[in-house]
């Protein structure tokens, strides 16, 4: 049997680098996908490290040019999974609905960019499309508001597509981490003196913050969350919805009660049966 071939968006660092060298190790083909590939040296690293090699390639999920460009060379893909992803905290009166809309094309439309590019490899070879969202696409969060607003069209998207995509073979998850020990959190565009411009939300904001650190304290690592990853890639019959960690489940599930995604997919696979 050939090897098989996948490509992981957003590999520079955190979830999408450990999914990366952890997809190699399994003896997965990773064709590692970033915006700058000035920055894989800590990927190349890791996979040295590890004893593999990865394929990086040149990848900016926001522009379709360049998605375009990385998926005509490719004759062959069994496996995409959507990783690249920005972090943000503010509170909309306090940003432009431009802030707004930049986070959604980061979250949402780059992996809409990349998803359809790929469908008709995937198609070809009954592959399986997984894209990384987050708890934060269950429950809404405080100073979250275009992060989660993202991430909810994430999920309503994939479940959407989720029962279509089988019919022709392809099979559709969604994998929600809580809180990740990864440069991620680093990256949510908070400027230092973020507090003392809040005005009347400092107090709110600066409650947030408290909890926040001390969730990413304890949390998760990106290895962990990129061993879950690579399970559902080569599971036989992978749930649509997987959460990575006790304290993910805990969390999404004061709103979810069918923590697979089973009833749901059961009731829209049903309608378009035939």
């Amino acid at each position: 049997m050939s090897t098989k071939t996948v490509l992981i968006t957003g590999t520079s660092s955190g979830i999408g680098l450990a999914t990366a060298v952890a997809a190699a190790r399994a003896g997965w083909h990773v064709i590692a996908t970033m915006r700058d590939t000035a920055k894989a040296g800590a990927l190349l690293a890791a996979a040295e490290e590890a004893a593999v090699t990865v394929d990086v390639r040149t990848l900016d999920v926001t522009d379709p040019a360049s998605v375009e460009t990385c998926l005509a060379g490719l004759d062959r893909l069994d496996a995409l999974v959507n990783n690249a992803g920005a972090g943000h905290v503010g509170t909309l009166e306090q940003e432009s609905v431009e802030d707004v809309r930049a986070v959604m094309e980061v979250n949402f439309f780059g992996v809409l960019h990349v998803t359809k590019a790929a469908l008709p490899l995937l198609r070809a070879s009954k592959g399986r499309l997984l894209t990384v969202t987050s708890v934060g696409g269950v429950i809404g969060q405080p100073f979250n508001e275009a992060y989660c607003a993202a991430k909810f069209a994430v999920e309503g998207f994939m479940e959407s597509l989720a029962p279509v995509a089988a019919t022709t073979g392809v099979s559709v998850g969604v994998i929600e981490p809580g809180a990740v020990a990864s440069e991620f959190v680093a990256n949510v565009g908070l400027p230092d003196d973020a507090l003392e411009q809040a005005g009347p939300y400092a107090p709110a904001l600066s409650a947030y913050l408290d909890r926040t650190r001390g969730a990413f304290a304890n949390a998760q690592t990106a290895q962990d969350v990129a061993a879950r990853i690579v399970d559902q890639l080569t599971a036989d019959r992978p749930a649509f919805r997987l959460l990575t960690s006790d304290a993910a489940r805990a969390f999404a599930a004061t709103k979810l009660t069918d923590l697979d995604g089973s009833a749901v997919q059961a009731l829209t696979t049903a309608w378009v049966a035939g």
